[in-house]
């Protein structure tokens, strides 16, 4: 009996041992992984450290631009010490290296080991309209003729220039919008836009006069250059008078600078095909003030008028911006006869005002004293504006 217990006591014994032998082995294979995953990461950190050290002992790259391609591994580049020819390095894609392409130089042989992006002002990238424009010629009232010729002009330029090839005419080039403020001319641009699936990149002219010489022309190069990159594209010039005001023998540095853009301006105009797939809108509320270059064959050579509308043309104006408002007894007809002299600009005010009166009041309907009270506050100031002396159009 004293032996049976003795042996069952060494038996538990070894039990017992085993068991904590087999948790330290767990516990060991556990330190064991999270070792092995330290170590891995260490392994990339140093491999990471070792690549930022090898690039700080690597020479700097120069850039520098692709003048011309020579036979064999060869090319001209120019930078800023002047034109030299250098080698092509053998693990380059030659197919992307084209005559005006950014490239990248060894500073140490000058040879080309990379091709770079193309550099944009942050501008110029800005102004591009990424999402198409939602406008459409159905949001558009009263301007059916101008539509007609925008269209001819812009649109059908873009969409079938085999055309104009049968025919054997080359379409405008440009065509310029002018009127007063608010009769569509921004939304007419757009709707074209929206039509033909085309970029748009729109511009302020006054975004293109710059404090320092050169960058206004510099500016405009590198829209004509996006603009070519994006095709098909329309450049809507908004204010086109910022920058093409009629030249001057005498003026101070900054209208000297002006015309220099608006130089430059011409120059880009003049040196794209009239059958590709740029076109230049431009618009301006001064005509009158506008520089003969521009309007000259071959740039700005078709000009659209757009008028204030008549009692016609207000009603359907109306009638597109209160689609969607709750009315109650509203005479549209009455207040387009109230509202002579107003552009579109001011009757979609005079919409949203009404608007805002019946949400003021908190009623869900808008009704006709909403539509007087906001003609008289919008039209108050529009309308004495208009009896001063106004602008000849030509």
């Amino acid at each position: 009996m004293v032996q049976e217990a003795g042996m069952s006591s060494e038996t538990d014994e070894i039990v017992t041992t085993n068991i904590q032998l087999h948790k330290k082995i767990r516990y060991l294979e556990f330190e064991k992984r999270n070792i092995e995953r330290e170590y891995l990461r260490l392994e990339r950190e140093l491999k990471t450290l070792r690549s930022e050290m090898r690039k700080m002992h690597e020479a700097p790259l120069v850039s520098s631009t692709l003048v011309e391609k020579l036979d064999g591994d060869k090319a001209v580049v120019r930078c800023h010490n002047g034109e030299f020819v250098v080698e092509i390095s053998e693990y380059l894609d030659r197919p992307s290296l084209t005559p005006g392409s950014r490239v990248a130089l060894n500073s140490r042989n000058y040879s080309i080991v990379e091709v770079l992006p193309t550099s944009k002002d942050p501008l110029v990238l800005g102004m591009e309209l990424f999402e198409k424009p939602e406008v459409s010629y159905e949001d558009i009232g009263g301007l059916d003729q101008q539509i007609q010729e925008l269209r001819e002009i812009v649109e059908l330029a873009l969409t079938n220039v085999d055309l104009f090839k049968k025919v054997g005419v080359d379409p405008p080039k440009g065509v310029l919008l002018y009127g007063p403020p608010g009769t569509g001319k921004t939304l007419a641009a757009k709707a074209v836009a929206r039509q033909t699936n085309a970029t748009f990149i729109r511009i302020v002219g006054s975004e293109l006069v710059k404090k320092y010489i050169g960058e206004g022309a510099r500016m405009v190069r590198e829209i004509f250059d996006f603009a070519r990159e994006r095709q098909p594209c329309i450049i809507f010039i908004d204010e086109l008078d910022a920058i093409g005001a009629r030249r001057i023998d005498s003026g101070t540095s900054s209208d000297r600078e002006v015309q220099r853009t608006l130089m430059q301006l011409l120059s880009e105009i003049d040196g794209f095909d009239p059958c590709g797939n740029i076109k230049v809108v431009g618009a301006t509320n001064r005509p009158d003030i506008l520089d003969p270059a521009l309007l000259r064959s071959g740039r700005f050579d078709r000009l659209i008028e757009f008028q204030l509308p008549d009692k016609e043309s207000r009603l359907r104006i109306l009638n597109i911006h209160t689609r969607n408002m709750s009315l109650t007894s509203v005479d549209l007809s009455r207040i387009a006869t109230e509202t002579d002299g107003a552009s579109g600009a001011d009757l979609k005010n005079i919409c949203t005002e009404a608007g805002m009166l019946a949400i003021r009041e908190r009623r869900s309907y808008v009704t006709e004293d909403d539509f007087m009270a906001a003609l008289s506050k919008v039209l108050g100031s529009s309308l004495t504006s208009q009896k001063e002396p106004s602008t000849v159009y030509v």
